[in-house]
């Protein structure tokens, strides 16, 4: 582990040090005063995850004659989303201490601590206690503002350590949630691929190696994870820190999100299990949201798009004002509906443009079915692999409606400018086709293998 480790904080552009093991919480004072010099720390947390390593930390830190300016703890009631607010709560606080935040927590403590960092031109430190982001050593932070789920750019941390007894003792729920966060890759690593072959966006080999080559490897074993086998937790950590320096190296999420997260931004942008208790994970979002994609490419990988009807798609391509027209009805919230109309104008090809593509996919859809079917899993196996971990895998275990969810696959293209399979679906003019053969009676939405 610490060989790959090193060989990517080469390739990173921020984060100067990693630390996965054993006793690592003891170690947090040497990586402070090693990254910081004789820079004041602040400790940020949540009343649950300061219980759990942050008086460790304020120990640690002490100990390696660090200056301790104060903590920031946020209370666990009401539950903490990654929103403006607890940024700018932070950043206000911060502004008056001359010091160098330690975040102590998860992904919302991250995600905040990141961003209100960056705010007030300062680095930061992570400290995790669970393995359930890939978003620690990520290039940004992922913030709701007035509704919208935005990734706000801002470095990611200088030093990350991470305790493999605290993460092995987290919460199940945690632990799994980020088994499907990082199970997720192998649907977004198809998207490139797609992206790759239509000339859309090429795919970065080192970028993507870091994620994809060994990604098999630390997804392999759910169950143990499930029981809290420290060998398996620290793999599962050593793949989310990868994958989020990976997004540093390539300066985008592309490496490691692709439409399972589309889906999942999609469904928490309008408030899906905000109300549970915990409530709903990120992770399990991408999780439901990996098994439908698997899903869609499985109907695609069926089709002859050798020999689809290019003039045809062609001449019905809907110009600009008809696409914002439908993006507009798809979305209810005026704020969603604003935002997802720059995003899908930003990526809508000229017919001109579409024609090229489409020839391009014709000529070319026998050796790019051939490397999709080497990436992807099948969504019955991907059900397997989560359920092992602990994971929901259907829409109903997350709480959400059949006609929701069917409604999705349409609606998720629409709020992402990045080009994925609901793209290559939508171009081809068979996205609807597959829908409906997903949830007919025999389809994998529609058939007994969809039951939870």
């Amino acid at each position: 582990m610490e060989e790959r480790l090193d060989a990517a904080l080469g390739e990173a552009s921020e984060t100067d040090r990693v630390v996965i093991e054993k006793g690592a919480l003891g170690r947090v004072g040497e990586v402070f005063e090693g990254c910081f010099g004789a820079v004041p720390a602040v400790i940020v947390a949540d009343e649950r995850t300061f219980e759990v390593a942050g008086e460790d930390v304020e120990r640690s830190l002490k100990a390696a004659g660090c200056t301790l300016a104060g903590r920031f703890v946020f209370p666990v009631h009401p539950p903490l989303f990654p929103d403006s607010e607890g940024v700018g709560d932070l950043r206000e606080w911060l502004r008056g201490r001359e010091a160098v935040p330690v975040a102590v927590g998860a992904g919302t403590i991250n995600d905040i601590t990141k961003r209100a960092s960056h705010e007030c031109g300062r680095p930061y430190m992570a400290v995790a206690t669970a393995a359930s982001v890939d978003g620690y050593t990520s290039f940004g932070a992922t913030i709701t503002e007035d509704g919208y789920k935005h990734t706000l750019p801002c470095p990611a941390p200088r030093a990350v350590v991470a305790d493999v007894e605290v993460l092995a003792g987290s919460p199940e729920r945690m632990t799994a949630s980020g088994y499907a966060d990082l199970l997720g890759k192998i649907t977004s690593g198809a998207d490139w691929i797609v992206a790759d072959a239509l000339g859309v966006e090429a795919i970065d080999r080192t970028s993507f190696e870091m994620v994809q080559g060994p990604l098999r490897r630390w997804t392999a074993l759910p169950g143990r994870l499930r029981r809290g086998d420290e060998e398996a937790v620290a793999g599962l950590m050593e793949g989310l820190v990868m994958s989020g320096l990976a997004m540093q190296r390539y300066r985008s999420s592309r490496t490691a999100s692709g439409a399972e997260h589309q889906f999942s931004h999609l469904w928490e942008m309008e408030g899906l299990g905000h109300d549970q208790d915990p409530p709903l994970s990120h992770g399990f979002k991408v999780g439901v949201g990996t098994v439908a994609i698997a899903a869609l490419y499985e109907r695609m990988l069926l089709k002859d798009l050798t020999d689809i009807d290019v003039d045809g798609i062609c001449r019905r391509w809907p110009g600009r004002d008809e696409v914002e027209r439908r993006v507009r009805e798809a979305h209810p919230n005026p704020v969603m509906a604003r935002a997802a109309v720059e995003e899908s104008l930003a990526k809508h090809p000229t017919a001109g443009e579409l024609r090229r593509r489409l020839v391009r996919l014709t000529r070319g859809w026998d050796a790019l079915r051939g490397r999709l079917r080497e990436q992807l899993l099948p969504p019955g196996e991907l059900r397997r692999l989560l359920a092992e971990a602990g994971c929901p895998t259907s829409p109903r275990e997350i709480g959400l409606g059949w006609e929701s969810f069917r409604q999705t696959y349409a609606r998720a293209q629409t709020i992402r400018r990045r080009y994925t399979v609901l793209d290559l679906a939508l171009e081809s003019g068979l996205l609807e086709e597959c829908v409906e053969e997903l949830f007919a009676p025999d389809g994998f939405w529609g058939g007994s293998s969809a039951s939870p």
